[in-house]
């Protein structure tokens, strides 16, 4: 099932790699208690994905924080892929999330088959909005398009939500 609006992220427990190694990173840390932008990507170091998304968000990064939410990357790429990839994009202000296993990207019901190009389960390209854990906001993207999830949108959608408030 797919998550919606009004629903809480699931509780996954994801590897993470820091300086001290592989870490245990728990969803329940990155959003208890704050406003936080996810965003999805199919694949590290894809065309869209490196080309557009991520440095769509590195760019608009700033302008999240002076909002109060911090952002986050999803990706079904095992964490030194996504160490690689994040540093070589010169985004460490975004937290870098590696669902390896497609755990998280699963429970949240947003996976995709990516067989026929070689790249087995993925997770579909999406972003959501999650104040406190809850979703608030999500956005995801008809196949092959790069709309609705992208920095640009996402700062729309929190700031209509923060005006409102």
């Amino acid at each position: 099932m797919t998550i919606k609006i009004g629903d809480k992220i699931p509780t996954v427990t994801l590897k993470h790699l820091t300086a001290e190694g592989m870490q245990d990173l728990s969803t329940d840390s990155i959003f208890s208690g704050r406003n936080v932008v996810l965003f999805a990507v199919p694949g590290a170091f894809t065309p869209t994905c490196s080309a557009k998304h991520l440095p769509g968000y590195v760019k608009a990064f700033s302008e999240f924080k002076s909002h109060g939410v911090a952002v986050a990357c999803l990706s079904v790429n095992d964490p030194f892929v996504m160490k690689e990839w994040m540093e070589g994009a010169k985004a460490d202000s975004i937290t870098a999330l590696p669902d390896g296993n497609a755990t998280l990207t699963k429970a949240l019901g947003l996976e995709m088959d990516g067989t026929a190009y070689g790249l087995g389960t993925r997770c579909q390209r999406f972003a959501l909005y999650a104040e406190n854990g809850v979703v608030k906001h999500l956005a995801v993207e008809q196949p092959g398009a790069f709309e609705v999830s992208s920095a640009e949108a996402m700062l729309k959608a929190v700031g209509g939500m923060k005006a409102a408030a």
